[in-house]
């Protein structure tokens, strides 16, 4: 029989040959992200998300790995971010009255808060971390839904969002020899920080599919933003009407996103998961289910499997639902990537409700779903059926077609 000292090193090694299912990025210190109780970006959404996980038994069992990073040198930071920039959030960190309004901190979207530095530079480590676990197979999926900090740009803060943890994490594969990295990205609003910080970059693809910046915040991420002169083709935006519901939504992403990805043919895949596009989200003017939300996840994930190898990074995002949207929806995410997906119909856990009835006073959801659904996707078109020239998202999907479909070698009009 093995001494306790010797099965310890015979799992070490055991766990260093057989790579995870998924890693998460989870610890209760991750709500310390607050910037405080009047802000939509509420930290409870995190909590309940990772309680409707445990709850769920995702955390449990060896296949899934949960991983607590700590605070990263600035060099991790400085991959993406301004060396000044970094010194203003630190300095805020420690006296928020002092925040430089100029560099986007102590403003009514990012107010300073203290340990704001630690709270963020911890997501991008946390991110960064899963893009190098699952670029050396140590993981084939991770999920870090406190990060997806999209809107951070090199020099500011910008919506809700401090540091870019997607970039540092796109930007350490590239240092570590990822020659084209996928990145998809179905928040409602458009991800500019990314999209900035890769703009002349071939090696990236950034795709976005939001609501119109005609209408919300950021108010950029047009079909005709191609990308800079070394890269062109390379950024591409799938820009929305308001009111667009699941089987609209889901045509435009099917008619976008699998053709372009299969084109540039990605080593990794890089998501964000922002669940703000759903219609009780109190920011945004989409009309989605948890349902629709999570056939798009299913789709991610598959084409990571189909393209990479199953290399697939996700991340959250956005969602303002703390209760009856975000916890939902990232535990699918979750699920999807521990390879034990929920069934929309499942029940939600009781233990879970009568906690939010303790904690909040009011009913969670009683199901995973929204709506009932065949197979668990929801019923969309294929762009193979026809282009209606008067409906607007078909007229939207067009757009991106018509702009990015020529540099990728894609047909505007066949699948």
């Amino acid at each position: 029989m093995l001494s306790t000292q010797s099965t310890a090193r015979a799992t070490c090694r055991y766990r260093a040959i057989m790579p995870t299912q998924a890693r998460v990025v989870w610890d209760q210190s991750f709500t310390r992200y607050n910037f405080g109780a009047d802000h939509p970006m509420s930290p409870v959404r995190l909590d309940l998300t990772a309680r409707l996980c445990d709850a769920f038994g995702l955390f449990a069992g060896s296949d899934v790995e949960l991983v607590n990073p700590l605070v990263p040198e600035d060099e991790v930071l400085l991959t993406v971010h301004d060396a000044e920039y970094v010194a203003a959030v630190r300095a805020a960190s420690v006296e928020p009255k002092n925040a430089d309004e100029s560099r986007g901190l102590g403003t009514e979207d990012d107010p300073a808060f203290v340990g704001m530095h630690e709270a963020s530079a911890r997501i991008a480590a946390g991110s960064q971390g899963l893009a190098a676990a699952v670029w050396r197979g140590e993981t084939e999926h991770g999920v870090n839904f406190s990060g997806g900090m999209h809107h951070a740009m090199p020099e500011r803060a910008s919506g809700f969002c401090i540091y870019n943890d997607v970039a540092v994490a796109i930007q350490w594969l590239l240092d570590h020899g990822a020659q084209r990295v996928a990145y998809v990205d179905v928040d409602v609003h458009h991800g500019d920080g990314v999209e900035r910080i890769f703009w002349d970059d071939p090696r990236v693809l950034t795709i976005s599919v939001h609501e119109t910046g005609k209408v919300l915040f950021p108010g950029t991420g047009f079909p005709r933003d191609l990308g800079g002169p070394g890269a062109l083709g390379s950024v591409v935006n799938v820009a929305l009407p308001p009111g667009t519901g699941d089987a609209a939504w889901l045509r435009a992403f099917h008619s976008v996103v699998p053709a372009v990805l299969r084109a540039f043919n990605p080593q990794i895949l890089v998501s964000q998961h922002g669940c703000d596009s759903h219609v009780l989200d109190p920011l945004a003017h989409l009309a989605l289910s948890v349902d629709a939300q999570r056939t798009s996840y299913d789709s991610i994930h598959d084409l990571a499997h189909e393209l990479c190898g199953g290399k697939w990074v996700a991340l959250g995002g956005g969602g303002y639902e703390l209760v009856d949207v975000v916890p939902r929806a990232w535990t699918h995410l979750t699920a999807i990537a521990a390879h034990r997906p929920i069934p929309l119909d499942a029940e939600v856990p009781q233990e879970w409700r009568d906690y939010v009835q303790e904690r909040y006073g009011r009913p969670g959801p009683t199901q995973m779903g929204d709506v009932q659904t065949q197979g668990g996707r929801v019923w969309w078109r294929s762009w193979a059926i026809g282009y209606d020239p008067e409906d607007a998202v078909d007229k939207a999907v067009m757009a991106t077609r018509e702009a990015v479909f020529p540099f990728h070698g894609l047909d505007i009009w066949f699948d």
